[in-house]
């Protein structure tokens, strides 16, 4: 059986932390009539209220007062700016919500048969690349387990670690060593059912040759064989270490929601083979091919920096430019002075080297987890006549439930909130590749690839380095060739959210990084575009505009907001009036994520302590581009269990704090009550969100380490805990004939068919390390 991952410690819980691991469900609900008539009179009201504040306010102060100050007049304009910026971008979360709404009210799941009857003739190759750099090997270990356990007739998963491969430390060497036998002991642990289900449609196959129709004893044999499999699962589960959210997810969803899956067919199966009848030959043959596919994966690892012939950028867009490059190509080794160098071999020469080349990619971040349907449903989804266009399609990744600490469950919430924005992208045709995962149609990126040459080797680049948020850029770059991209409507990817400040800081820099410098990509798309007579619809632009750039006008906005004391004759209730809607239907989409109407206020108080992170980011992105020098991947140290901010981050949200509070007590002083209000409520939102998101003992750690520049390091977990039994028997009720052709439970079953419930049919799958005992 699979060994164990590596235990972590728990985090403490936190007041205030998520209580409920159960994720969202994957087919999103579909939206009432009347959630979408109220989303499109929010467009409305927010275009209708601006338009109401520049005539009423801002056209009446200068028809009654006229230019009568440079000053008033300079403020004037610069408010203006700001105001119409802020609800540009209020007003583009709503379309995008408003696409997304309609997406999930006319989204029809495929049904399993016809997923099924699709690949029986369809097998393309599909090869997961799974970049990592110093993860922790349980971490690594889920997300291939999470890949090898998906339905797919031809998959293979490559680890490509970056790890400095010859490490002096001895903790660090033996990581690198537990990391390089992963995709070993997964494929090892696979043979057992992979050879069992060969050999069971080899026999189905030459039975229905000599019978064409099915016997009762060959249905009861297949359902002994989809019950085997469910128990071999559980059995995985049960010996599984749970330390936190992310190991209850993987037992109880990914190993759980495939076991219950799987156990549910058998016994549909099985209910048939009691009543002497059976499924049609051909869906007894996609049965058993479903079997084969679920356990066949083929694992590898590479590791770049062995080669010296190939780049050593510290990024993960040449981890996996490396790779690609490689696919369906023979090489010879040869050492060299600096290392080994991969020769490419003449069509008739022997080769020692070769990678095989794939149909499909899917890139997949080590942090993250498929559902066990995820590779089925895109792929199917690719390989529509009407896709034939389609380069990328994911499911934009969602969190993690159950986080133990505020701070991860807020970044939680913003990323489910993402998830719902990116479907509506995709409603108007301006998605772009979110990079924690996505299959990919390789032949559109051998359209967008840059050959250059870099110490005598060829070194190819499908996707682009020149910034920190790769896939982005990418995504201009297909647009460009006339691809498009598309956001499957489920959750069905799941990814970690930052635990604690310092990490979050390391993630939120990147994103605001870069946008900027692809904005001239988008100006030669929209000529590209025009000539070939697909020009870029206005909306589409305006989205693709405010996804790269509003990071940007958001952070100055918000700074000449805070501190410069505007005229009290520009504010207006009609400013309110503007944000309103955009506040109700982000409060709208909270709750029914999952979370509270009220993390909107927490939101909007998290967004100023990340003030002056998304500032750096875009000042980093206007410093490239007058240096034209790559900026390279940050890595923050460690404090116990934690990640350290740098003092910066720390200090700026105190001084926000401060100085909000000061404009309240001289509004106040000067009868200024509009600005009085809104600094009052910057003060107080701001200084709830560092007791609860950076706290005050871990901020003056954070100076003290930033002062001293000390560096502390996490001690080795020890110890693991045991978990209890998968799940207990249920009874569920469905009809066979439902279950095998249409994927869902309808109807009762016979009471003494076994049945193994997972997550979504039973009991949660295990216990929590709390709930656990200590070996």
């Amino acid at each position: 059986m699979p060994s164990k991952s590596l235990a972590s410690p728990a985090r403490k819980r936190q007041f205030g932390a998520e209580r409920s691991t159960h994720p969202l469900p994957t087919v999103h609900d579909i939206p009432s009539d009347s959630k979408i008539t109220w989303g499109r009179l929010a467009i409305i009201a927010t275009v209708l209220a601006w338009v109401a504040y520049i005539i009423y306010t801002i056209l009446r102060q200068f028809l009654n007062n006229g230019t009568e100050s440079f000053r008033f007049t300079t403020e004037a304009v610069s408010y203006v700016i700001v105001v119409t910026f802020l609800s540009f971008s209020a007003l583009m979360y709503l379309i995008a919500r408003q696409g997304a709404l309609q997406r999930f009210r006319d989204h029809v799941r495929v049904p399993r048969a016809e997923l099924d009857s699709h690949f029986t003739t369809h097998q393309g190759s599909l090869t997961v690349l799974v970049p990592s750099y110093s993860e922790e090997p349980g971490v690594v270990r889920a997300t291939l387990w999470s890949a090898a356990l998906q339905e797919y007739p031809d998959l293979r998963i490559v680890l490509l670690l970056d790890d400095p491969p010859h490490p002096t430390d001895p903790v660090v060497a033996a990581q690198l060593q537990t990391s390089r036998g992963i995709a070993r002991d997964i494929e090892r642990a696979l043979a057992e059912p992979r050879a069992r289900f060969t050999e069971e449609l080899l026999i189905c196959e030459l039975e229905l040759d000599n019978e064409p129709q099915p016997s009762t004893r060959a249905v009861q044999r297949l359902a002994d064989n989809y019950q085997w499999a469910a128990r071999w699962l559980q059995a995985m589960a049960s010996a599984e270490t749970i330390t936190d959210h992310v190991d209850t997810f993987f037992v109880e969803q990914v190993l759980g929601g495939l076991a219950a899956e799987l156990s549910l067919t058998g016994a549909a199966l099985s209910a048939a083979a009691k009543e002497g009848t059976a499924p049609t030959a051909a869906r007894m043959l996609e049965l058993h091919r479903r079997l084969v596919w679920t356990f066949s994966a083929e694992l590898d690892t590479f590791e770049r920096k062995l080669y010296s012939s190939l780049s050593h950028d510290a990024n993960k867009a040449m981890n996996l430019n490396a790779y690609i490059g490689l696919m369906g190509r023979r090489f010879q080794r040869e050492i060299g002075p600096d290392g080994t160098i991969l020769r490419p071999a003449a069509d008739d020469a022997p080769a020692d080297f070769v990678v095989r080349d794939s149909e499909y990619l899917l890139t997949l971040d080590a942090d993250s987890l498929l559902l066990r349907d995820y590779c089925l449903r895109l792929v199917h989804l690719l390989e529509q006549p009407d896709n034939a266009r389609v380069a990328v399609t994911q499911t934009p990744y969602s969190a993690f439930r159950g986080a133990p600490t505020r701070i991860e469950r807020l970044a939680g919430a913003t990323t489910d909130i993402q998830h719902i924005l990116h479907q509506g992208m995709t409603h108007y045709g301006a998605t772009f590749w979110v990079g924690a995962n996505a299959v990919i149609r390789k032949v559109a990126l051998e359209d967008i690839v840059e050959v250059e040459t870099v110490g005598g080797f060829e070194v190819r680049r499908y996707v682009q380095d020149r910034t920190v948020i790769e896939d982005t850029e990418s995504s201009i770059d297909l647009g460009t060739h006339g691809w498009s991209l598309v956001n499957y409507p489920e959750r069905l990817s799941y990814s970690a959210t930052p635990p604690d400040f310092g990490s979050l800081i390391v993630q939120r820099r990147r994103w605001a990084n870069g946008g900027l410098l692809i904005l001239p990509k988008l100006w030669r798309q929209l000529r590209e575009r025009r000539r070939a007579g697909h020009p870029i619809g206005l909306i589409e632009l305006a989205l693709r505009v405010n996804y790269m750039s509003s990071i940007a006008w958001a952070s100055f906005g918000l700074i000449f907001l805070l501190a410069y004391p505007y005229d009290s004759r520009l504010l207006s209730p009609v400013v309110v009036l503007a944000a309103l809607p955009y506040f109700l239907a982000m409060g709208s989409d909270l709750r029914s994520c999952g979370y509270k109407f009220s993390d909107i206020l927490r939101i909007y108080g998290f967004n100023l302590i990340l003030l002056p992170v998304n500032l750096a980011g875009v000042l980093k992105s206007l410093e490239q581009a007058v240096t034209s020098k790559k900026i390279p991947f940050a890595r923050t140290p460690k404090v116990r269990n934690r990640t350290a901010s740098p003092i910066m981050f720390v200090i700026v949200p105190f001084l926000i704090v401060a100085f909000s509070a000061l404009t309240l007590w001289r509004d106040v002083s000067n009868e200024n009550w509009g600005n009085a209000a809104f600094a009052g409520f910057n003060a107080l939102l701001a200084g709830f969100a560092i007791l609860a998101y950076i706290g005050l003992w871990n901020s003056v750690v954070d100076v003290v380490l930033g002062l001293t520049q000390w560096m502390f390091v996490e001690r080795a977990p020890r110890g693991t805990i045991e978990t209890a039994p998968l799940s207990q028997p249920a009874e569920p009720a469905l009809d066979w004939r439902a279950v095998i052709y249409h994927g869902h439970a309808v109807g009762q079953l016979p009471s003494d068919v076994e049945v193994i419930t997972g997550p979504f049919v039973g009991q949660p799958a295990a216990k929590t390390a709390k709930q656990g005992a200590v070996k």
